[in-house]
């Protein structure tokens, strides 16, 4: 690697001392995202009353089953389809947490939807090991609804119960996704970042286009 492709080199004083500078703006981006956090549980909430169904391992369930008796539910909208596994959705699950007893501890569940079929679902959970709550929304219109009308094509849906009752508090879509992503979260510590060409980054540092890199993770 070419030498321009490196940070300059500094004493440890003059390095410490930058550090030092740059963490004052990480302190204020905390507490700028503190206040966007409070922000959002201020948003309001818009009642579903579509009876939509899925087909999971045991049988159908409605959208309220999906909470497992919690009060709250996080949905992530897959792309998998019948003949494409999406690199970028495959990424968020590799990233997902096996021990769901911390977000139930909060009296939250959690569960991905895909308008595959629950064979093809299934089989993909197989190949990569995955073990989080998944279910097909296959012959209903919740992707449509949650995700196409926002012109999307994945993403990141909350939702809360009340009784029997669903609301929804919260979408995103496009980068708002990466929140469980620590790929991502890793190498923006690092000097090179993501080495994407979106980035602002000194000259001669490694970038390609963006998510040109990213493989099904047993595809590397």
């Amino acid at each position: 690697m070419d030498a321009s492709a490196y940070p300059r080199i500094a004493s440890r004083a003059d390095w410490q001392r930058e550090r030092d500078e740059l963490l004052k703006a990480e302190k204020e981006l905390t507490r700028a995202h503190d206040a966007l956090n409070a922000r959002r549980r201020r948003l309001p909430m818009t009642r579903i009353d579509s009876a939509y169904r899925f087909q999971g391992p045991n049988g159908a369930l409605g959208l309220v089953d999906l909470f497992d008796g919690r009060d709250q539910l996080v949905v992530y909208h897959n792309m998998l389809t019948a003949d494409h596994i999406c690199p970028g959705c495959s990424m968020v699950c590799d990233h997902l947490m096996n021990h769901w007893e911390h977000l139930h501890a909060r009296r939250t569940s959690f569960c991905m939807t895909a308008r595959a079929s629950l064979p093809r679902i299934e089989a993909v959970k197989a190949r990569f090991g995955w073990d989080f709550p998944w279910v097909s929304c296959e012959g209903s219109s919740f992707h449509e609804d949650f995700v196409s009308a926002q012109d999307q094509a994945f993403g990141f849906s909350v939702f809360l119960r009340r009784g029997d009752e669903v609301f929804q508090t919260w979408f995103t879509s496009g980068r708002g996704a990466e929140t469980p992503t620590n790929t991502f979260t890793l190498l923006d510590l690092t000097p090179w970042g993501r080495q994407e060409d979106w980035e602002d980054s000194p000259p001669g540092w490694p970038q390609e286009k963006a998510y040109s890199w990213q493989r099904l993770h047993d595809a590397y």
